[in-house]
């Protein structure tokens, strides 16, 4: 080989070398540029703490709107479940700043076994209790406990039941309970009147109206009971299902109607002489993407407001139908885990993704949401139990919710924003009652708390 051949001779290994790098330029000046999308960067893991977007809090700031609230009513008595419009006060009188003024334990409180879901109930002078078990208790408004007793049935053992609720009227007490019991009690004494045993277990809230009680059983059975004998006057029947939720809403009363709602997500309405059906509506569907769960049982108390029926379930669903008939009006995609709140144009509800949450009356779209402390644990993998929230009810000009993590909170019903704060030691169990310009709460330590 001559001199110049050697000098400009090029090593195989370093032609390899160079050439593999020539082909990596020339795939990679092919390739197509990465597109940066625009917009903010969220985690994977934000859907599980997060359930409004900046662009939906947006359009929620433009939809605030005024409000035209009844005006505040001097109740003194909250005797039943507001569902039905005789039994409700829109507004009651409360005052701006709440104080605690006294507590009185009721019984046992919230265990892993067992649960207080009876609101508390306010009739002559009275605060009426439901413990974790069967223990009822009547307290007066300065808190001394006048009687107790225990609904316990004789064939039971103690702390096999729970759930259950109370209502007034008269000089009645009418107990329901996880055991399949109905129970009437003398208002003044506790002395039983009678007890009818139902063929079901989980009883709901009860309802009087008139000569007839009538209560939900096992989620898939209404029945009316006599009044004064505890007979059993009719019964109505729904499809069965094994995905109930502890403490049945109580039965609606109108016009000449009863509105059962069962744990399969019907609504049944039968007149109340006979028990024969007039309608079936359902509360049924579930919001694509996160829900809460998939129990169709109706958790949105159902509530009769101007002709109109009100529930929500847990899935993601809250409706509205015609009182008289049952056709559908609206239909959201908000689920209701308590109280569906109907006034002044707008309902209210605590949702399923724990949000306090403003939907137009006439159509269901959303107005706001504000958003309500979660997951007890935000570790992600921790991410399981969340705080439970009562309410929402109307009372001295604002929204008032009372809820597991030691708060009773006031919200701006226009707005949505909060206005004030107050301790609940222990944490609530039930919804707040308002009667006498004080407010009533039961905590989850199985106490009894008043504020003014």
């Amino acid at each position: 080989m001559s001199g110049s051949a050697q000098k400009h001779a090029m090593p195989v290994a370093q032609r390899r070398i160079v050439l593999a790098a020539v082909a990596l330029a020339v795939v990679a000046g092919c390739s197509e540029r990465e597109i940066i999308l625009p917009g903010k960067r969220e985690p994977v893991s934000a859907i599980l703490t997060s359930d409004t977007t900046e662009t939906e809090a947006e359009a929620v700031t433009e939809a605030v709107r005024d409000i035209t609230l009844p005006p505040q009513v001097a109740n003194t008595e909250a005797a039943q479940s507001f569902g039905t419009p005789a039994f409700r006060t829109d507004h009651p009188q409360l005052g701006q700043s709440l104080t605690p003024i006294w507590s009185v334990n009721i019984g046992k409180g919230d265990s892993r076994k067992h649960r207080i879901v009876a609101d508390p109930v306010v009739s002559g002078g009275r605060i009426f209790t439901l413990d974790a078990e069967t223990t009822v208790t009547a307290v007066s408004t300065s808190g001394q406990v006048l009687w107790q007793r225990d609904t316990l049935p004789a064939r039971a053992d103690e702390g096999d039941g729970t759930g259950g609720g109370l209502a007034v009227d008269g000089d009645i007490l009418f107990v329901s309970s996880g055991l399949g019991t109905l129970t009437a009690l003398d208002t003044a004494t506790g002395g039983t009147i009678w007890t009818q045993e139902l063929e079901a277990v989980g009883v709901g809230r009860p309802t009087a109206f008139e000569e007839l009680v009538y209560v939900m059983a096992g989620d898939d059975t209404g029945w009316a009971i006599e009044k004064d004998t505890g007979r059993i006057a009719w019964r109505v029947t729904s499809s069965e299902t094994r995905t109930n939720v502890l403490g049945g809403p109580a039965p609606i009363v109108t016009d000449g109607l009863a509105v059962f709602s069962f744990g399969s997500g019907e609504l049944q309405a039968v007149f109340r002489q006979g028990g024969l059906r007039r309608w079936d509506a359902s509360v049924l569907g579930e919001r694509q993407g996160r829900a809460l769960s998939k129990v169709d049982d109706v958790t949105g108390r159902p509530i009769a407001k101007d002709g109109v029926i009100y529930a929500g379930n847990q899935s993601g669903r809250t409706v509205a139908v015609n009182a008289g008939s049952g056709a559908p009006i609206w239909t959201s995609g908000e689920g209701a885990i308590d109280t569906v709140l109907p006034v002044g144009g707008s309902v209210f509800l605590v949702s399923d993704r724990n949000e306090l949450v403003r939907l137009n009356g006439e159509d269901g779209s959303r107005i706001w949401g504000t958003r309500l402390p979660n997951f007890v644990r935000e570790r992600p993998q921790r991410q399981s139990e969340v705080f439970a929230h009562h309410g929402p009810v109307l009372a001295g000009g604002r929204l008032l919710v009372a809820s597991s993590d030691d708060a009773l909170r006031s919200f701006d019903p226009v707005s949505g924003g909060l206005t004030g704060l107050t301790d609940i030691p222990g944490g609530a169990s039930t919804a707040p009652v308002v009667a006498g310009q004080t407010l009533y709460v039961v905590s989850r330590k199985g106490q009894l708390l008043a504020y003014r």
